[in-house]
């Protein structure tokens, strides 16, 4: 019912087609187990590569990678229809590689490319991105962890943190600092370690939500990388590493909407059959309202993102203000999940307190969505600045 509408000018017969056979996969493969695998803590490994059979790894990569070169549009709906199940986490972890590989596309030796990126977009391999450290999040100038050359290697030494995938991850996308002298986005390097290094150790943690995605505490103890796992040129980095923010900000927006429909759907259905004093909860108008004040978010942030996709998409826009608007439809989007969490759980009542609705996994999982990617309030500041105030 809360759909959106049909938008030709979005989206061709190919996305719509892409739409539904991403949706049944979803509805066949994840939604009837999430349940089972939030409370384990995990999933099968298996399902990476059952997703890398209908394409959706490789989604948006080059064919001679094993991927499909696809529009913007396309991630927008797999950010949509993976929101359905209702679980941050399942995505956060089939879907790490998106933020793992973009530097090796952009920077990395074509040697090292043709190494990596077919193995993981076939659902062999697993890609995860370590950047934020236990010192800072956001703050990604102020890294610590160091990569000092030594002849043929980089001797690696220091912490990352809250790493997605980070348990699993065969392979690993880390930022260095490769000149320790050099203060601030200098001296910033990447490069690609194998999970399998010695001297690597992980700690999983324990998280408010996303449980069944693994996510981890990595420590780097002297551990030594061949030097041809750089990525890019040594000591630059930082604009390697910030080339896919802006990608992953309007992903985000996409799945922090999707979540909040989801919300919605789950509090309307139970507003039509849960009856309070011989009447359905629908026909209290202060129900309906609170309906309507969750449709207004939802449809709001879904335009905003749908307006940004098509000027990116067609190169309409200063540049400038297309971050500011990413950043602000990152806020709205997530803003809009905060709020219809809460409120279908306030609908629900005490079945919106119970481990198994959606709206319940969703309200524990809402500040993450509000973190991750950038905070709120980085948003908002990097929004003012590119705009001007």
């Amino acid at each position: 019912m809360f759909d959106a509408p049909p938008l030709p000018h979005y989206f061709s017969p190919e996305h719509t087609q892409f739409r539904d056979t991403l949706r049944g996969f979803v509805a066949s493969e994840i939604s009837p187990h999430i349940n089972d695998w939030d409370e384990a803590g995990t999933f099968p490994r298996d399902l990476y590569r059952k997703a890398a059979a209908l394409g959706i790894l490789g989604l948006g990569y080059p064919e001679k990678y094993g991927g499909t070169p696809a529009d913007i549009f396309y991630q927008i709906i797999l950010a949509e229809e993976f929101a359905r199940t209702g679980s941050g986490g399942i995505q956060a972890s089939i879907n790490s590689h998106t933020i793992a590989l973009p530097p090796l596309i952009a920077a990395g030796s074509e040697t090292l490319k043709r190494h990596i990126i077919p193995s993981v977009i076939a659902g062999e391999k697993i890609a995860a991105l370590a950047v934020t450290e236990p010192s800072g999040g956001s703050d990604v100038a102020s890294l610590c962890t160091t990569a000092i050359r030594d002849g043929d290697h980089y001797v690696v030494s220091g912490e990352k943190t809250f790493i997605t995938s980070g348990m699993r991850a065969d392979y690993l996308t880390v930022a260095v600092r490769t000149d320790p002298a050099v203060k601030g986005a200098g001296g910033i390097s990447v490069l690609m370690i194998d999970g399998d290094t010695p001297g690597l150790t992980r700690t999983e943690l324990k998280k408010m939500g996303w449980w069944c995605s693994d996510t981890a505490h990595l420590h780097f103890d002297h551990c030594r990388v061949p030097a041809t796992n750089l990525v890019g040129t040594e000591n630059r980095g930082f604009k390697t590493l910030m080339h896919n923010f802006n990608s992953e900000r309007l992903f985000l927006s996409a799945l922090a909407y999707g979540f909040a429909q989801v919300c919605l759907e789950e509090a309307l259905a139970w507003a039509q059959q849960r009856k309070t004093f011989g009447h359905p909860l629908a026909e209290r108008q202060v129900i309906r309202h609170k309906l309507m004040d969750m449709m207004l978010r939802v449809d709001a942030a879904r335009s905003l993102v749908y307006d940004l996709a098509y000027c990116i998409e067609h190169g309409r826009g200063n540049t400038e203000h297309l971050v500011a608007r990413i950043c602000m439809a990152k806020v709205l989007s997530t803003q809009a999940m905060q709020f219809c969490a809460d409120q279908a759980v306030q609908i629900l009542g005490g079945m919106g307190f119970m481990r198994g609705t959606r709206s319940e996994r969703i309200y524990r999982e809402v500040k993450v969505m509000m973190i991750g990617g950038g905070s709120e309030e980085i948003m908002k500041d990097l929004a003012a600045r590119k705009i001007g105030i």
